[in-house]
């Protein structure tokens, strides 16, 4: 592979804690969000659908409350990931294993005992620690008490929970990410927001997301203050072209890439673009305060950490033929192949992205989300061959190193998403696997849980070997 990559390039694997721990009432824990989401099930609930899933026994349909029992195997798992010669794993924090309802006074130790020997064991593999504070799982009673992120109180009980891990953890964890995706409020609210099916107009989703901003900014300002840690903000990254060269389709192409990119104005410039600012005040009539806009602008990001997968195209054309993507859908481009999952592959598309973001943004880019969800066939003798994911993760690398070689993008490093099966985010099954180890699980929790290294794994050890050269 044609790739140059820094001496000082980090290389890693991601994860989530709702998709890969289980034992979601293990230890003091109550649910959260992800632990009442069923297969392929994207619409929000009601109040009432949340109340009957919690009492639900049957814990194959909702398979983020088994994951893959990271929680009793992470120490085998960093070993692997170890093994590939990467120095940096990402995971999140589970809210509700600290504050099991998400508004107690004080933590619940078995959660921080948890962590503290999942970050002691990264640090006895040699990986630094990337640690997602809100990763789509909020605990479930600030959803049932509070009606989620619409309401000022989220800050407060959000604030109280990161200050706490973040104490305990200030010598283990390297960088931090305050939120996942945080514009992905608009796309999938339950999940990002704790908003319920009645609750998602546009008033209460800008408020919530306006919400979540300002409890970051106080979060990157107290880590600032108190750990040498790096803290960055983090957005959903993905290509958006028009579908054919009328303004109107350009204008709905740039109407996406701005909602897009909105995050990252705040978290990192730390302020509205002014016309939002005036929507957000006039037409919607929100709750911003002139303090919560002061606290924008001192809590801003050290890097923008962004996902990458595929990319869609926008236009006015109703009838155009569907692309899929990271929670954003669009039409499809009839130039790139897809996945099994509809979502189109475009290495290219990950080069011209972290050129607008460079010029966007001007700070140094952390790639935190990049795969291929696709379903692996064990052979008889026990072999996954998984060639459409090492050509997948080698043309997107190559584009990378041109990002920086060629056009002078600075890029701090590229997690793998994720680095060993998981239950996907997007359709909740364990059959649309990311990773370069097998766990062998299916969709409903059957299986001895036995992980095997695809051949992914040696490509991904060779290629991180030969870079380090």
């Amino acid at each position: 592979m044609d790739t140059k990559f820094p001496q000082d390039f980090l290389w890693g694997g991601a994860i989530s804690a709702n998709q890969s721990e289980g034992n979601w009432r293990a230890d003091n824990k109550l649910p959260s969000v992800a632990d009442v989401m069923r297969v392929n099930e994207r619409t929000s609930l009601s109040m009432t659908e949340i109340a009957k899933r919690v009492q639900d026994p049957r814990d194959e349909l909702y398979p983020k409350r088994n994951g893959i029992d990271f929680y009793h195997t992470y120490e085998q798992d960093l070993e692997l990931l170890a093994q590939t010669g990467s120095q940096v794993f990402r995971t999140s924090i589970a809210w509700s294993r600290i504050f099991p309802s998400g508004d107690e006074q004080e933590p619940n130790q078995a959660g921080l005992d948890f962590y503290y020997k999942l970050f002691t064991s990264c640090k006895k593999q040699g990986l630094k620690v990337m640690v997602t504070l809100s990763h789509y799982e909020m605990p479930l009673a600030l959803v049932e008490k509070y009606g989620g992120w619409k309401k000022r109180q989220l800050i407060d009980f959000y604030v109280r929970y990161c200050k706490t891990v973040i104490k305990a953890y200030a010598d283990l964890v390297d960088f931090w990410l305050p939120f996942n995706e945080i514009d992905s409020v608009f796309r999938h609210p339950f999940i990002s927001a704790g908003l319920v099916k009645e609750d998602q107009g546009l008033n209460n989703l800008c408020q919530a997301m306006h919400y979540q901003f300002v409890a970051s900014a106080i979060v990157v300002n107290y880590i600032h203050r108190k750990t040498t840690s790096k803290v960055g903000c983090m957005i959903t990254g993905m290509q958006i072209y028009p579908a054919t060269s009328r303004p109107e389709d350009n204008f709905l192409a740039q109407e996406l890439r701005q909602e897009m990119y909105l995050a990252g104005q705040v978290q990192i410039q730390g302020h509205y673009p002014a016309r939002i600012l005036k929507l957000m005040q006039t037409k919607l009539k929100l709750d911003i305060s002139a303090e919560d806009l002061q606290l924008l602008t001192q809590g801003t990001g050290d890097f923008l950490a962004f996902s990458y997968y595929t990319s869609i195209m926008k236009g006015a054309e109703k009838d155009a033929e569907k692309a899929e993507g990271n929670t954003i859908s669009g039409q499809k481009n009839p130039y790139l192949p897809s996945s099994k999952w509809g979502w189109q592959i475009d290495p290219v598309g990950l080069r011209t992205l972290c050129l607008d973001l460079a010029d966007r943004f001007n700070v140094p880019l952390f790639i935190v989300e990049n795969g291929l969800g696709a379903e692996d066939q064990v052979t008889e003798d026990q072999q996954i061959h998984d060639e459409d994911r090492i050509q997948y993760l080698q043309k997107h690398l190559e584009q990378l190193s041109t990002a920086i070689n060629h056009d002078g993008v600075e890029i701090m490093g590229y997690l793998m998403w994720g680095m060993i099966d998981i239950v996907s985010s997007s359709t909740a099954q364990m059959s649309k696997r990311y990773g370069l180890i097998y766990v062998d699980y299916d969709d409903q929790n059957r299986g001895s849980g036995k992980r095997i290294k695809k051949d992914s794994f040696y490509w991904y050890q060779n290629m991180i070997k030969e870079a380090k050269r």
